[in-house]
């Protein structure tokens, strides 16, 4: 059945109008409900924030975090005033989480893990003449080195980790993690990849 172009424009002007009435008289929306401030948007007096809360435990008295997902960096659970901020030469972390000190102290510190102590930076290499980029060709894309110190990528704890925060969210969080390991809410197995890669690394060198 064919419809006139007269009788499609009438039936498009009816129906927009009955849209523009229906949601004229049934939908409004008012300025206080706008974005997450839920306040007059011409006036600040009454907009404050929750107050962000972070936890005043000392450290080795507190309760740890589940990781948010598999490998997700831990989250500090105690008390940083003192401790911040972090340089090359002062970690105050280290007093605590360095894995000796973390077994003999008894206070339940997590210790630092081997990924820490290991060098994961692509190699390059330069012949005194030609400098080859670890990107430019496919053997030494990835080269794995344990080392017997803190490597210097990871000097710095905070780019990582940070303290949890009290403060009610604006937006619920609906995420529901699913840990790939029984264990993975407190441990991460980063380190059985590296320890993996060493044996491969061992036994293709030899």
């Amino acid at each position: 059945m064919k419809f006139s172009k007269l009788t499609i424009l009438i039936g498009s002007v009816v129906l927009v109008t009955l849209v523009y009435s229906a949601s004229k008289s049934s939908f409004s929306i008012s300025e206080e409900s706008m974005g997450f401030r839920k306040t007059t948007i011409y006036s600040e007096t009454d907009t404050i924030a929750d107050k962000t809360m972070y936890s005043t435990s000392p450290a080795g008295t507190s309760k740890k975090f589940d990781r948010a997902y598999q490998n997700a960096p831990p989250m500090i659970p105690h008390n940083v005033e003192g401790l911040l901020p972090i340089t090359i030469n002062n970690n105050q972390c280290m007093t605590c989480h360095e894995p000796q000190m973390a077994s003999m102290m008894g206070m339940g510190a997590t210790a630092i893990p081997k990924s820490h102590y290991t060098d994961l930076r692509p190699k390059h290499t330069y012949d005194g003449e030609n400098f080859i980029h670890a990107t430019d060709h496919m053997k030494s894309e990835l080269a794995i080195k344990p080392v017997d110190k803190l490597v210097g990528a990871r000097f710095n704890c905070t780019l990582c980790h940070a303290p949890q925060s009290t403060g009610k969210l604006i937006i619920e969080n609906t995420f529901e993690v699913n840990y790939s390991r029984e264990d993975g809410a407190l441990k991460s197995n980063f380190d059985d990849f590296i320890l993996d890669n060493l044996d491969t690394s061992k036994k293709q060198e030899k």
